[in-house]
């Protein structure tokens, strides 16, 4: 299945304005907006924080198979795809992030 296809597949995000992204000791290192061109990352984070609470390495693999042909674009191209990037750090160091959703005003 492509990226579109499991997209098609999840949860609506119109309710969010963004995803946090927060390290160990709950401090926000990174916040994705819903906005075009990183709504289906947003998607793909809000669907990974329902089901397993935050980025673990098994929502980290999760993830990864959910991003599909962007999966292999990011790792041939490090840094295209930063969303995706922090999904193989994640299962590369076993070290889990928190997510926290940011609801529309």
């Amino acid at each position: 299945m492509t990226f579109a296809d499991n997209l098609a597949a999840l949860p609506a995000i119109d309710h969010l304005a963004a995803i946090e992204v927060l390290d160990t000791d709950g401090n926000v290192i990174d916040t994705v907006e819903n906005k075009p061109g990183k709504s289906g990352s947003v998607k793909v984070y809000n669907h990974l924080a329902q089901v397993y609470g935050a980025l673990t390495p098994e929502a980290a693999s999760a993830g990864l198979t959910i991003f599909a042909e962007h999966t292999e674009d990011a790792r041939a191209n490090p840094g295209k795809h930063p969303n995706v990037d922090r999904l193989e750090q994640v299962l590369a160091s076993g070290n889990p992030l928190g997510l926290r959703s940011v609801p529309s005003a």
